[in-house]
């Protein structure tokens, strides 16, 4: 059994380059079949408060690969965020 204080002390890492996403500020959970059905990181804010804050990071539950002692490992945007540089001949 895991306590949801437990999760939020954990550090959450994309698996898809190593970045660190943040820590869950929440979870959504089905309330009819009592499942957790993601997990939301919440986003980090600006500037010292200018243009308000990053949009949440929502993970279906799907997607966390492995919870571990200390960190949470996530695919998130996989191919999405990989981008290709071609060179002039």
């Amino acid at each position: 059994m895991v306590k949801i204080s437990e999760f939020q002390v954990k550090d959450v890492v994309n698996v898809a380059d190593g970045r660190k996403l943040g820590n869950i500020g929440d979870i959504d959970i089905n309330i009819n079949t009592g499942k957790i059905e993601a997990v939301i990181i919440g986003g980090a804010g600006k500037v010292l408060g200018f243009f308000g804050k990053d949009e949440d990071i929502i993970i279906p539950w799907k997607n966390i690969l492995k919870i571990g002692e200390d960190v949470i490992l996530v695919r998130y945007k996989e191919t999405a965020e990989i981008k290709y540089i071609e060179e002039e001949a």
